[in-house]
C-alpha cells in the first residue's frame, strides 16, 4: 500500500462498458488514499427511484422524481455503498431489470444536468477541508461524460478502452460466471446496446484534448491498474509502487 498523496488530486476515468473502468477506479483509489465515486451507480439508482416513483415513459416526471431523490453515496473504495432513502440498493441497481432501463433514464438530459451537480459537489467536498473519506486528499470519479463534463478541469484524466472481444468476455465474467460463447452472447446486447444508448447523449469513445487513453486489451487487471497509476505519476510526479 502506497503512502496516501498529500495534497488533494482528482483523477477521472471514463470508458465504454466492460473496460474495467469500475474495479480499476476502486483499486486506483485504494493505492493513492482517495475517495472513490461511482458515478454510473448514480444513474442506476437514479432507475431504480425513477421507477419506483415516476412512470419511465414520462421525462418530465423523471426529471422532478430524480430532484428530490434521496441518494447517499459510498466513498469508501473498499466497500463503496448506494442507499436510497435508508435503504442499501447497491445489488437492486444490478440487476437485469435495471440495466434494461438505465439508458431511459441516462439519455434524459435534464437528469444528467442535475446528476452532474452531484457529482461535482462530491468532487469538491472530497477535495477539500470538508472531507467525509478522503481526508481532503481528493478522490477518484469514473463513469460516463467525466472527464469532459462533469470534470473536465481535473488533475489526471484518463479515457480506458479495450476492445470489444475483450469488453465482452469481462462482463460475460461478471454477470454470467463464465466467457464460453453462450454467455458471452447473453452478454452481447446489454453491452453493445448501452454503449449506444449513452453514445447518443455523452462522448466516451474517443479521447478529448488533455486525456489519455490506456488500453487495456492485452493487460491484466493488475497490469491496468498499474497503467492508470502510471499515467498519475506521469502527469503529478506522485509516484506509486507497482503491484506485487
Amino acid at each position: 500500500m502506497s503512502e496516501p498523496v498529500t495534497s488533494p488530486v482528482v483523477i477521472a476515468i471514463d470508458g465504454p462498458s466492460g473496460s474495467g473502468k469500475s474495479s480499476v477506479s476502486k483499486a486506483v483509489a485504494a493505492r493513492l488514499g482517495l475517495a472513490y465515486l461511482d458515478t454510473g451507480a448514480m444513474y442506476r439508482a437514479a432507475t431504480v427511484w425513477s421507477m419506483e416513483t415516476a412512470d419511465l415513459a414520462d421525462a418530465a416526471a423523471v426529471t422532478a422524481a430524480v430532484g428530490v431523490m434521496p441518494l447517499v453515496m459510498g466513498l469508501d473504495p473498499e466497500a463503496p455503498g448506494v442507499e436510497l432513502d435508508g435503504r442499501d440498493v447497491a445489488e437492486v441497481i444490478r440487476t437485469t431489470e435495471v440495466t434494461t432501463n438505465v439508458s431511459k433514464v441516462a439519455s434524459n438530459l435534464d437528469v444528467r444536468a442535475e446528476l452532474k451537480r452531484l457529482q461535482r459537489a462530491i468532487i469538491d467536498q472530497e477535495s477539500g477541508p470538508a472531507a467525509v473519506q478522503s481526508g481532503g486528499r481528493g478522490i477518484v470519479a469514473e463513469g460516463r461524460d467525466i472527464t469532459t463534463v462533469v470534470a473536465p478541469d481535473a488533475d489526471v484524466r484518463v479515457l480506458l478502452i479495450a476492445s470489444e472481444e475483450a469488453r465482452l468476455r469481462r462482463r460475460s465474467l461478471e454477470v454470467h460466471g463464465a466467457a464460453d460463447a453462450s454467455a458471452v452472447e447473453a452478454t452481447k446486447d446489454q453491452v453493445l446496446r448501452r454503449d449506444q444508448d449513452d453514445a447518443k447523449v455523452t462522448q466516451f469513445l474517443v479521447a478529448a484534448d488533455g486525456v489519455v487513453t490506456v488500453d487495456s486489451s492485452d493487460l491484466d487487471f493488475e497490469q491496468t491498474v498499474d497503467a492508470v497509476l502510471a499515467v498519475v505519476a506521469q502527469v503529478t510526479g506522485r509516484e506509486v509502487a507497482p503491484s506485487a
